[in-house]
């Protein structure tokens, strides 16, 4: 392994975000094409069955991550109570990852319930992002999901998510036409009167 592909290793490994092709190529000043081979040999070279840590391609980027079967053993290490979300909030954040940009009056629609506080959750932990305002009386935020969130899920982004066909398959009980009409169905122009508003 020459000098230039270890450097790469090394600035992976000591970032605590993932590192785009972009954001490599400004530390060498060098073009994509250059540094591609790169990261195909540093991905041949941490085989997950092999290391117990491999290089993934997460939101935009690469990151090095732990082998998902070893789990247990790093739970001793870090013995500190993990994130869970609640309920609602991941009820929140699915509508938000499949229909973005949403409001949170739309995603009120959709749950039935007020979820102001479910929202400025998810945005205080960096899940979520304000995409803007929509063009409807009252101008209302539209949210949209993070490159946190892509990163804390493992995404290399929105295409990676579960399609309805994958998540029928985990559960037979979901009723696939119910979910195809639910997908579909088009959300009211709501006015965004609740909204906090961005100076």
């Amino acid at each position: 392994m020459d000098e230039r592909c270890r450097a790469v290793a090394a600035l992976i490994f000591a970032a605590d975000r993932p590192l785009s092709l972009d954001r490599l190529c400004q530390f060498f000043d060098c073009g994509r094409a250059e540094l591609r081979p790169v990261i195909d040999q540093l991905r041949q070279h941490y085989p997950i069955s092999q290391t117990g840590f491999y290089l993934a391609e997460v939101a935009g980027g690469y990151q090095f991550r732990t082998d998902p079967d070893l789990a247990d053993w790093l739970n001793k290490l870090n013995r500190e109570r993990p994130f869970r979300f609640s309920q609602a909030a991941l009820e929140t954040l699915a509508m938000v990852a499949y229909r973005q940009p949403v409001t949170r009056g739309e995603i009120e629609y959709l749950r039935g319930v007020d979820s102001g506080g479910v929202v400025k959750t998810l945005l205080d932990k960096g899940f979520l992002r304000i995409l803007g305002k929509k063009d409807v009386p009252g101008r209302p935020l539209m949210y949209g999901t993070s490159k946190y969130f892509l990163e804390f899920f493992g995404l290399k982004d929105l295409n990676d998510l579960p399609t309805l066909k994958e998540f029928s398959a985990l559960d037979p009980d979901l009723d696939p036409e119910q979910s195809s009409d639910l997908e579909n169905e088009s959300l009211p122009a709501v006015a965004g009167t609740e909204e906090p508003e961005i100076s």
